[in-house]
């Protein structure tokens, strides 16, 4: 098989139609896409960060298996903003009633609307800062709670609506407080 490159001019807009067909045509790229159109093409994780994406969906997962009160999306999903961005967190959470007053059709294609909870988990090549913004624009289009968890340097922010950003450094585990009623996410395997 060979291999392409794909480079994008600076200037190059893509409306969410089209960002949509590009998404679907190109389902081996993780491909999301700013409020003013650009375009974003995000490598594939390595191992070890892989493995902590696995562990962050899976507590997340089976404690809302449990609870029963939302619909779980792993990093694959991209939720198309209020603002017009199509984003799409490591992993993410939405109430459960907002997912059903969705059409079938928007529960199909890219989510309109922001989740409720977010987490982005910070790779060896992630900027910091290109993250931060990514987790206020979360909150500028709705999100009710974010983490956004670097576990090199074994931080956790905490984004909260109407709220100034809560640092942790190295917790032990994070509390899903009254968004996620009942849920500990141990940290313990992100830090190793």
């Amino acid at each position: 098989m060979k291999l392409s490159t794909l480079n994008i001019p600076d200037n190059l807009k893509v409306n969410s139609e089209q960002f949509e067909q590009l998404a679907i045509a190109n389902r081996d790229l993780h491909l999301e896409r700013t409020a003013t159109g650009q375009l974003i093409i995000m490598p594939p994780t390595g191992g070890t960060t892989g493995r902590k994406n696995i562990e962050i969906e899976g507590q997340l997962w089976l404690w809302n298996r449990q609870n029963k009160l939302g619909i779980v999306f792993n990093s694959s999903t991209a939720f198309h903003l209020p603002n017009g961005a199509d984003r799409s967190p490591d992993a993410a959470w939405v109430l459960k009633e907002r997912w059903d007053n969705l059409t079938p059709e928007q529960q199909d294609s890219f989510p309109p609307l922001c989740p409720d909870f977010v987490i982005e988990l910070r790779s060896k090549t992630d900027s910091i800062e290109t993250l931060r913004e990514k987790m206020q624009e979360y909150l500028d289009n709705g999100l009710r709670l974010g983490w956004l968890i670097d576990p090199k340097n074994k931080v956790v922010e905490i984004y909260r609506q109407g709220q100034a950003v809560e640092i942790l450094q190295h917790p032990v585990s994070l509390s899903g407080e009254d968004v996620l009623l009942g849920f500990v996410m141990e940290l313990e395997e992100l830090w190793k």
